[in-house]
């Protein structure tokens, strides 16, 4: 009896200071530069939970160390469910990329949820003699050393799926990696490179402008923005499904409570119109996994993009 007199005071204050969360400014970190696809998503989406929520949610761009340092910024943080990271792939590649990684993602970061997947785009110039991803294959096929793809940095998500596509196809393109998709999209309307594999949202101004051409999407199935485009999965390549995503992860030892609830507030935000209106311009779907599925989706993921960062020998540069 007195076990229990004493442990239900203990079970409901800790109960209602969670319940109470949140009581300030919830900060999203965000590795990544303003004005991005993963900067405007975290906005969009931040916005829509901050109202859910009644809080405000920051936005802290930490970039720097293939997003090292907005890592280690969170994890320095307190636990207390008010610091979290909005992060990518980087979460998957960064073992097998970074040297001396001060912490073990795996161990360091708790799944919450895919807020939003971005689909890639395979893109050539206006000009390029292919109207067809297999067209395009072929020509690649029958000119050796002679076609190039540009990409953001070495490392990313398109460079990834990139390489998974020589691969699959059993082809070699010239790789020309840039510091953003946005360079890469200036180079391929001025005719610099032949082809790109970068978001949709990047190459949206080029194909608007008539300098380029989308053969295909990453995606596993058709993105509802560009329901008349093929995924490389419908064109010979089963099961291929790189698109961008970005999550949010929280530090561990943050209470499950508010991981929970916090999933919630982000699920209830992708099912706002308001969200998709935003989104769509990014060839960006709200998704609102569940911990579970995220975590079952990580460790599918981690599988794929571990293979193919040590076939195609990639590295930072």
């Amino acid at each position: 009896m007195t076990g229990i007199a004493l442990s239900a005071p203990f079970a409901a204050s800790r109960v209602f200071a969670q319940g109470d969360w949140p009581a300030r400014a919830v900060k999203f970190v965000v590795p990544f530069s303003a004005g991005g696809a993963a900067d405007t998503a975290a906005r969009a989406v931040g916005t829509k939970v901050g109202d859910i929520l009644a809080q405000s949610i920051i936005i802290d761009n930490r970039t720097g160390g293939n997003a090292v340092v907005a890592a280690n910024a969170v994890l320095g943080a307190p636990k207390d469910g008010y610091t979290f990271i909005w992060d990518a792939a980087n979460q998957l590649t960064n073992p097998m990329l970074v040297k001396d990684l001060p912490f073990n993602y795996q161990k360091a970061f708790v799944p919450i949820t895919m807020a939003v997947k971005v689909s890639q785009a395979l893109v050539v110039r206006n000009d390029f003699p292919a109207k067809t991803v297999e067209e395009f294959l072929d020509y690649v096929r029958s000119h050796p050393g002679a076609v190039s793809c540009g990409t953001p940095p070495s490392g990313a998500m398109g460079h990834l799926a990139l390489a998974l596509l020589q691969q699959r196809a059993n082809v070699k393109l010239i790789h020309t990696p840039y510091r953003g998709g946005a360079d890469a999209a200036r180079d391929l309307m001025g005719g610099q490179i032949d082809s790109a594999l970068i978001t949709t949202s990047t190459a949206r101004g080029a194909v608007s402008a008539g300098k380029a051409r989308i053969l295909a999407l990453t995606s596993a199935q058709r993105n509802p923005a560009y329901p008349d485009v093929p995924t490389l999965a419908e064109r010979g390549f089963p099961k291929y499904d790189m698109d961008d995503w970005f999550a949010l992860f929280a530090a561990a030892g943050t209470p499950q409570a508010i991981i929970t609830r916090l999933q919630q507030a982000v699920a209830q935000a992708a099912r706002d119109p308001g969200l998709t209106t935003i989104l769509a311009p990014l060839g960006a779907v709200a998704v609102a996994s569940t911990p579970q599925e995220f975590a079952s989706f990580l460790a599918q993921q981690r599988e794929v993009l571990e293979k193919v960062i040590r076939e195609a020998n990639i590295t930072l540069g």
